[in-house]
């Protein structure tokens, strides 16, 4: 599968990753479905839900960033 950009239409676009540096990550950000609900500490409350991959593609001609979640985590 050739990935196009969906602003310039380029197809020059290298694979990356969305850093997590937060506490206790694992280094990359994950995708997590349904609308964001907060706990009472103001923490996004992920328990029992499913968690993707996020695999970014950077444009190199316009810079913008296409992300899909393909695999669960």
């Amino acid at each position: 599968m050739e990935i196009r950009c969906s602003q310039c239409q380029g197809f020059d676009l290298e694979p990356g990753f969305v850093e997590d540096s937060g506490d206790h990550s694992r280094g990359f950000a994950r995708w997590i479905p349904g609308p964001l609900k907060l706990g009472p500490m103001g923490g996004a409350k992920r328990f029992g839900r499913p968690r993707f991959r996020i695999d970014a593609f950077r444009c190199r001609k316009c810079g913008h960033l296409e992300l899909f979640a393909p695999q669960e985590v």
